[in-house]
This record gives structure tokens, sequence and C-alpha cells, in this order.
């Protein structure tokens, strides 16, 4: 079956043997030289396709110029290259960007604030569980661990180099997936989670972690140019080529409450089920095309949701958040703030 979705702004082809084209001002999804679709460029912001095929460089250029978000990956979610084009951001805000990244000291005090954001929001997602369903948790494990999340945050905040700062980030990280397992209530013959699995994930909970903190960083890339950053310099995050370390550095805050808790979500609503992954020789677990469109779905609908920003006190959707947090990053860059604000959700 063939699927094009168009939700938000995003257009998503999760068909693997298409090739993307450009016709006028649209983009056309072809296969087998046969067209099955086309969308107007002009209200787009992103486009993730999955698959090996490609696009014509017509269709690149036209993303670059329009900051159109053009992302390929592979039938099973891994990232596998983005079109940017040239930069047309600010260019004295992109130079106070290198700047305050060749500073170790200056990363520092911005990558702190943002693994605050993360610790500060892994512990409530395993606070709310214990509020939620106390019957069914181990509660005093769970507030064990919060409580050690707690005592974390002060020394997070006094870090002075990023050795250490990812120091208490990985041992902050090992505490909270500790307890990660038993946020999955229901399924638990099929869905369980004993560590963090990566390249590849090594059971079900980590192949939708990996998707989609894999579509997060997507949205955080696009949000960062379109703010006149630069998605490739980062501050905890450092410089390697293709990789983009900004976005990379503004997800660790958006993590827990953005994809975790949907992850979970998930599993416990019975939206997923073990039918809809595939278990490789090798140990690998890859979701099938109907996992991806149900997942999409629902990280779709999850971007849709309004909250109240806790720092603007305003009123927001989820999908906005990313464009936000750059927002207020470019402001303490220009030195309209004091200091950059990590998303603390309550």
């Amino acid at each position: 079956m063939i699927e094009i979705k168009k939700m938000l702004n995003t257009l998503y082809i999760t068909t693997d043997n298409t090739y993307l084209g450009l016709d006028g001002e649209n983009i056309v999804v072809k296969q087998d030289n046969s067209e099955l679709g086309r969308v107007p460029l002009h209200n787009l912001e992103g486009i993730i396709s999955f698959g090996y095929i490609g696009a014509s460089p017509a269709l690149m250029y036209a993303c670059a110029e329009k900051s159109i978000g053009l992302t390929f990956l592979n039938p099973y979610g891994k990232f596998l290259a983005r079109v940017v084009g040239k930069s047309k951001g600010n260019i004295l805000l992109r130079k106070k960007q290198y700047i305050q990244s060749e500073n170790e000291f200056a990363s520092t005090i911005i990558a702190r604030n943002m693994i605050l954001g993360k610790v500060y929001n892994s512990r409530w997602v395993l606070e709310r569980v214990t509020r939620d369903n106390p019957l069914r948790v181990d509660v005093d494990g769970i507030k064990r661990v919060s409580l050690q999340l707690k005592d974390r945050l002060p020394l997070i905040r006094k870090s002075v180099s990023l050795d250490q700062l990812r120091g208490y980030e990985g041992e902050c990280a090992k505490l909270y997936f500790s307890k990660f397992n038993e946020l999955i209530l229901n399924q638990k013959k099929d869905f369980f989670f004993t560590k963090r699995t990566k390249r590849p994930p090594l059971d079900r909970v980590n192949a939708m972690l990996s998707f989609l903190y894999t579509m997060l960083v997507h949205d955080i890339g696009s949000a960062l140019e379109a703010l006149g950053l630069d998605a490739y310099i980062g501050y905890l995050h450092r410089d390697r080529p293709g990789r983009m370390s900004l976005a990379l550095d503004i997800i660790e805050e958006l993590r827990p409450v953005m994809v975790d808790r949907l992850v979970i979500s998930l599993i416990n609503k019975k939206i997923v089920s073990k039918n809809d992954f595939l278990v490789q020789e090798n140990g690998a677990v890859l979701m099938t095309e109907k996992s991806r469109k149900k997942i999409l779905n629902a990280w779709q609908a999850k971007k849709k949701e309004v909250i109240t920003h806790p720092y603007l006190g305003e009123k927001i959707e989820w999908g906005l958040v990313p464009y936000i947090q750059g927002m207020l990053l470019a402001r303490y860059l220009k030195e309209d703030i004091n200091e950059y604000p990590p998303f603390f959700w309550k």
C-alpha cells in the first residue's frame, strides 16, 4: 500500500520504493514512473522520505531555496541524509553562535541548562507514573531514583566543564532508564526495556525510541535553520561532519516529555503490538511499514496537543516547542536574556 501523508506542515512518504520529483511548484511522488500524488511546496516546512531511491536535484534545490527540510531515512527509520541549502540566517547571530561554541566554558553554561531540563523532565516522567498508577508500580523504588536525580540537579548547575557535565548526564540517564521498564504496564511479555540500545535497537521499545528521536531531531533542525541558527554547531555535542549537533543538544531536554511518554503510551494503550515489528537474525528489531504509520499518526497528534509553555506562560502546540526553544537560545546569544531557559515541564 502506498502511503503519502501531509500532517501539519510535514510531508511523510512512508513507502520505500518511491522517487520524489518537482513539477512547477509541486513535489511529485512517483513509483515505477507512475505518479502517485503531488503536494504544493509553498505550505510545507519539512519532507521526510523513507527509502533509498531518492529525489531529483531540482527538488533538492527548490527545498534548499525555500528552507524546506528534506530528510531521507531508510525504511526502518534510520537517518541517511538531509538536504541543507545556503545559509540565509542572521549572520551576526551565527557568528555569536560560533564564538560561544569555540569557548568551552561558554558552551558549558548553555549545555548545562539543557541537561538540567533533561533531568528535571526525566524526574517528572517517573513521578507521574507513581501518581497515576500507585498500585501497579514500585513507588518506593521509583521515588528513590527520582530523589537521586533531584540530588544531581545542583551538581549539574555548578558544572564548569563539558566533561564534568557529560559525566552527570550519563549517570542520570542510567538512573532514569533503570526504572523505564516499570513504566510499561501492559503487554509486558512483548514490550520490555533493559537498557538503551541504538545501532541497532535490540528490542521493540528501543526501536520506537530511536525512530521518534529521529523525527524530533528533524523537527528541531528545521526550526533552528528557520530561526537563522546553524543546526550543525552545538555546545554539548561537538562538531562532527553531517551531525546536527545543536539539534542533538536541544533534544536532550525534550526527549522525556515528547518521545519517552509517547512510546510508553503507545504500548500501554495497545496501539502497537508485537506484530508491528520484525526481529532479524542478529537481534536487531525493525518496525514494519504498518507500525511506522501508526507511530507517525500518534506523533502528529501529539504535536497538535496544546500546552502552556513553562517559561513564556503562553499556550502553544507541542509541535512549536522546538521552535520556541530555538528562539530562546537565539535571544540568549543576542544578550536579550541573561541565560538560556530550559524547558521545565510540569
